[in-house]
């Protein structure tokens, strides 16, 4: 008797497929400060780029590496904008972004794309956003979901890191042979600036005070987005919890 050969995964179910590691790139992320500091720029040999020694690096797929994936589970996937401006071109939004559907295997899935803002608004950038939006769309078919979900996963920690400790007279006692615990791993750098950014804001009773602090931290919002896109829309919530307080107060002392 022959073993079976293991069945070959194809269409749909080989999207969801982990992608072989040397398909994995690096992306480094650096906040406005370490942007500012080109000094201390270094080779880095994570990357192979140029760029400050404590950037965080974030694990992506390449628009080649995606454009393979697809091409394996159907050569006739396709894509188009949802939207056509008057000239039959793809419409942009107000932000610069772009929604499209991504066909494989004569399934469709909404994704989005958002440009770099250091790409302008030339070639490149429509490019960027193109290979954005794939990479969005494709995710919903669970394409490279477990790279998408590591950065996800640290919202938990920024939730954690909110809760009141339990009061000392309600704790167990621990008991004297307790092990040691291990250190946790750090946070990653966007963690850090977002919590500081809601010390900021959290508090706050003039809305003109808190809208300057909000512009203030224009850049480091931006670099949250690009390294996390939840962490930006939940501090984008906090931002509004804390605006409509405030005008709420304001109507109640002006009746």
């Amino acid at each position: 008797m022959t073993d079976k050969k293991a069945e070959k995964i194809t269409g749909l179910d080989l999207m969801r497929e982990p992608f072989e590691a040397h398909l994995v790139s690096k992306l480094p992320k650096q906040t406005k400060w370490m942007t500012e500091a080109k000094k201390e720029y270094k080779n880095c040999k994570i990357c192979g780029g140029y760029h400050h020694p404590q950037a965080v690096h974030l694990d992506y797929v390449g628009h080649a590496a995606l454009t393979h994936r697809l091409l394996d589970c159907d050569p006739e996937w396709s894509w188009k904008p949802v939207a056509l401006d008057e000239r039959g071109l793809p419409l942009l939004d107000a932000n610069g972004g772009m929604w499209i559907g991504l066909t494989v295997c004569g399934v469709t899935r909404l994704g989005y794309g958002y440009p770099d803002a250091k790409k302008g608004k030339g070639g490149d950038a429509i490019k960027e956003i193109i290979g954005d939006a794939l990479r969005n769309a494709a995710m919903r078919f669970g394409a490279a979901l477990d790279l998408w979900h590591k950065g996800d996963l640290h919202n938990a920690q920024l939730e954690a890191d909110k809760r009141e400790p339990e009061p000392a007279d309600k704790r167990e006692p621990e008991p004297a042979d307790k092990p040691v615990a291990k250190k946790s791993a750090p946070k990653p750098d966007y963690v850090i600036q977002a919590e500081k950014v809601i010390k900021q804001i959290k508090g706050c009773t003039d809305i003109r005070v808190l809208e300057k602090i909000w512009l203030d931290f224009k850049d480091v919002r931006e670099s949250i987005k690009v390294a996390n896109t939840k962490t930006h829309d939940y501090l984008e919530g906090k931002y509004s919890k804390e605006i409509a307080k405030l005008k709420q107060n304001d109507e109640k002392e002006a009746a």
